[in-house]
């Protein structure tokens, strides 16, 4: 079955979600031209390929993945879900622990935003 909201940021600046109402908290979700299935592949290929990544559920339309930090090991959550009727793909990453995260979580929303770009441009 498959997700179709997000879990809700917390008050703390250290998550990041393109459903939140709160523009501190508030990334655009990622858009697409092609089909669903051509999307999620290809992002599913981006998410996958980024360092100290682990899939903790990949259901349809629907992926959570942990993204370890090199050093203190520090653990943040990210989830991807489909919205194929929109052309797009809602995102939310953040922070397990801790209050502040210098920004990582809006910084890596960025990069696989970035990165799934390129995939489709390529594609074209």
């Amino acid at each position: 079955m498959t997700k179709k909201a997000l879990r809700p940021c917390p008050q703390t600046p250290n998550c990041v979600s393109s459903q939140s109402p709160d523009p501190a908290h508030r990334v655009e979700p990622l858009h697409y031209e092609s089909s669903g299935e051509e999307a999620w592949r290809r992002l599913r290929q981006v998410v996958l390929s980024l360092p100290r990544t682990r899939m903790v559920e990949d259901a349809a339309g629907y992926l959570r993945v942990e993204f370890r930090s090199p050093v203190l090991q520090f653990v943040d959550d990210v989830e991807l879900v489909l919205d194929d009727a929109n052309k797009t793909i809602q995102i939310r990453s953040a922070a397990r622990t801790g209050y502040w995260d210098i920004g990582v979580n809006r910084k890596r929303v960025e990069q696989i935003r970035s990165q799934f770009r390129n995939s489709l441009d390529a594609a074209n």
